[in-house]
């Protein structure tokens, strides 16, 4: 039996929809029918080598649909559930960060020598079905979209992992740097904790949106940040961290910077410009996937309307014409393939 997918045939070469064999369903496992599967700058990287020799391979990290089937072993799902793939799906379980039980979550799956991880180690979900490890699933809320789900199994679940990363007090204040595919998400929940919230953007024609998310204030950088009163959290969710640095002027004493955004293109610095920030006993976080627990949160507060993606809806055969625009920026919040149509 076969089915349609995206496939990346190497480095810096163009996406392929190929006819592939559907996966078959190994011990531990389910199948799922891919209903949606959310676009991620990850994507981008992973074809242009930055996810190492992985080709020939189906992207997509953002997978929500139906079981279809269910390997030997699994009791923990049903044919028939709603569900969401995390990135990383399981461990091998065996080398020395898998012995100090430490959670496999985001990044720290590099920390593993053979994680299975959705679109790089294993196929990922711009496709039509795709086999994953019941592990590595969960269960979405009833009335939550597939749609509205998939960019909340990536995108929803990085940026409420910084927010709790950042432990949040009563009446601090939260500046989210960079409105974009993370950033209008992080807007929505932070109003949604009833924090007051402040959008940092360069983007003029953003100002607008930015408030009818939840922004309180809108500021175009670290000075504006800090004529208002400055922040106690910068919500870094920009892939630029020149924006991020130049924000960091506006952050207040006791202040964290969390780093949820990437660029490797180059590294975070701190300015030596103003005070110390040692002597302002300010922090910068790394964060990433935080755990099942903050997804099955994030999940839940997509379901009661407290946070929804914008989104922009492609069919897998619009496979060129969706990388084009997440490549070059032109995709200003989270793209979604539906492959059911």
């Amino acid at each position: 039996m076969k089915m349609k997918a995206i496939v990346m045939t190497g480095a810096n070469r163009p996406w392929e929809v190929q006819e592939i064999p559907v996966p078959k369903v190994e011990p531990g496992q389910v199948l799922v029918k891919v209903h949606a599967s959310g676009m991620c700058y990850t994507d981008v990287w992973a074809t242009q080598g930055y996810g190492g020799d992985i080709y020939p391979q189906t992207p997509g990290h953002e997978v929500v649909g139906e079981i279809v089937d269910i390997g030997a072993g699994v009791r923990t799902r049903r044919i028939g559930d709603r569900v969401g793939t995390t990135w990383v799906q399981s461990a091998c379980g065996r080398c020395p960060y898998c012995r100090e039980s430490r959670p496999l979550t985001g990044q720290t799956a590099m920390n593993c020598v053979e994680p299975r991880t959705t679109g790089f180690a294993a196929q990922g979900g711009h496709a039509e079905y795709i086999a994953i490890a019941a592990e590595g699933t969960v269960l979405l809320p009833d009335g939550l979209g597939y749609v509205d789900a998939a960019p909340m199994m990536c995108a929803g679940y990085t940026t409420w992992s910084a927010l709790r990363d950042a432990s949040l007090q009563p009446r601090e204040k939260i500046a989210v740097v960079g409105i974009g595919g993370l950033g209008h998400m992080a807007l929505q929940l932070s109003k949604a904790c009833g924090f007051e919230t402040i959008a940092v953007t360069h983007s003029p024609d953003k100002r607008e949106l930015a408030v009818q998310l939840g922004a309180d204030h809108v500021v175009a950088n670290g000075k504006e940040l800090r004529d208002i009163g400055g922040a106690d959290v910068l919500l870094v969710t920009t892939n630029h961290f020149t924006s991020a640095e130049e924000a960091f002027t506006g952050l207040r004493v006791d202040g964290r910077a969390v780093l949820c955004g990437l660029d490797f293109a180059r590294p975070f610095s701190i300015s030596s410009e103003g005070i110390p920030f040692h002597m302002m006993r300010q922090k910068v976080i790394g964060s990433t996937h935080g755990g099942q627990h903050y997804l099955s949160e994030v999940l839940d507060l997509a379901a009661k309307g407290k946070v929804k993606p914008i989104v922009e809806t492609f069919s897998l055969d619009q496979a060129t014409e969706a990388y084009e625009r997440l490549a070059s920026g032109k995709m200003r919040f989270r793209g979604v393939f539906t492959p059911a149509g």
